[in-house]
């Protein structure tokens, strides 16, 4: 692993802490038992204060472990929940939306049998441990989805509870082939998100729309046959990601598929510097031509490429409780890659990943930053001003968002982000 940059060095006073992680993260993903986790709280008494006053907050909360206790039982005072500003969701899996409430009602409705009736049991199912136990379970309920309004009402749900988390524009990403290879025809998924979409500025005045994502564990040829059989519903969607377990899976594989969305005038976008390192990052940029970068975090062990992405302003779509979730950063908010970039000018945003699973949506990813310490408020402006910036949204939608963002960065007294001072002013 090449040496990281020295700001990265330098801001903790101490050797890289997040090459460690990863190093230890990405190449052992060894699952800590029970038993090493109060060792570890051992050797950490603050960190084992930090969880238990959490749990406390929530007694019969079901978690099966402190990093699941943080993620869920988190109870962010007034002052950490908010206020909430202004932005655009950019990466978000619908089939990650996917709530306990939700999958039983629609198994009960479409007759499929879950492993159990009990939500608390569903809930305890989510405490998974890496990203292939996660996939497992992800792709496993995806099952009770089965009619266009099945996923109306997927749609539906995410959109109301993002307008709540200050989501003004959704660029949401959908998974079809997860969905044909069960059987579902296309059409049914798409028309479904689309009708939920089409009412997202009359119910919530907000504005939305979908990112067709390729599974990289399906390969190269089933991306390409994917976009081909999608082009009849072309106006239903702006762009093509590239989502599901990263390595093994390079970019480079996928290179046909990526061609032809282009030949298409669709934006692209792919998951990359997650699990894989800086070097599928440069193969997204290079061999895909993205627009952006979904997560992006292994991109600070190489300094050649953080000048890339400055200099060509390409955003980095960041989770930072997926990233605690599935153990691919620190497993500390406070250590996470997240204000490097900032400090690097980087262009990055905050998102919610699989909101279902990894503990919270939009608004509760900034509570965590927030409860954790390791952002100003006028940082928080400036990721919300970076999100909209970031969107394939008209330019005239992102210049009524970003006119927001100031307005609210002036009724907090802070700092004007600067995208929002030059958004203002066109």
């Amino acid at each position: 692993m090449e040496d990281p940059p020295k700001s990265w060095r330098l801001r903790r006073g101490n050797p890289c802490v997040h090459a460690q992680t990863v190093s230890r993260v990405l190449r052992a993903r060894v699952a800590e038992e029970p038993a090493e986790r109060s060792d570890d709280a051992a050797r950490h008494p603050g960190r084992e204060a930090w969880w238990i006053r959490r749990c406390r907050a929530r007694p019969r909360c079901g978690c099966l472990d402190y990093r699941r206790a943080d993620l869920r039982c988190a109870q962010p005072t007034q002052k950490a929940r908010s206020p909430v500003w202004p932005s655009a969701e950019l990466h978000v899996h619908i089939e990650g939306t996917l709530e306990v409430p939700l999958l039983l009602r629609l198994a009960e409705r479409n007759a499929v049998e879950l492993v159990s009736s009990d939500p608390e049991v569903l809930q305890r199912r989510y405490a998974f441990d890496s990203l292939q136990s996660f996939l497992d379970l992800y792709y496993e309920n995806l099952a009770v989805l089965r009619t266009e309004q099945d996923f109306y009402e997927l749609c539906s749900a995410y959109l109301e509870r993002a307008a709540r988390a200050g989501v003004r524009h959704a660029e949401i990403f959908f998974d079809p082939q997860s969905h044909t290879e069960r059987g579902v025809p296309l059409g049914t998924v798409v028309f479904g998100l689309s009708r939920a979409i089409g009412e997202a500025q009359e119910r919530w005045g907000m504005t939305a729309s979908l990112i067709l994502c390729l599974l990289r564990h399906l390969g190269g040829e089933a991306a390409s046959d994917m976009i081909r059989a999608a082009l009849p519903f072309r106006r239903h969607f702006v762009g093509v990601g590239l989502d599901s377990s990263e390595l093994g899976f390079p970019p480079s594989l996928f290179q046909e598929a990526f061609a032809i969305a282009a030949a298409e005038g669709l934006h692209r976008v792919a998951h990359a510097g997650e699990e894989g390192g800086p070097d599928y990052v440069w193969e997204a940029l290079d061999l895909l031509g993205v627009e952006r970068v979904d997560h992006g975090n292994r991109a600070l062990e190489d300094a050649e490429l953080m000048a890339v992405l400055r200099e060509r302003r390409i955003p980095l779509t960041v989770c930072p409780l997926s990233n605690l979730a599935l153990k691919t950063a620190p497993d500390e908010l406070a250590d996470h890659a997240l204000p490097v970039m900032l400090d690097e000018g980087l262009l990055a945003s905050v998102h919610s990943d699989d909101p279902a699973y990894f503990g919270g949506y939009l608004d509760d990813n900034i509570a965590a930053l927030r409860a954790a310490g390791v952002l100003t408020e006028e940082q928080f402006g400036v990721l919300a001003a970076n999100s909209i910036v970031s969107s394939f949204a008209s330019a005239e939608r992102k210049a009524e968002l970003l006119a927001e963002v100031r307005a609210h960065a002036l009724a907090l007294g802070v700092a004007v982000p600067a995208a929002a001072r030059r958004g203002a002013a066109e």
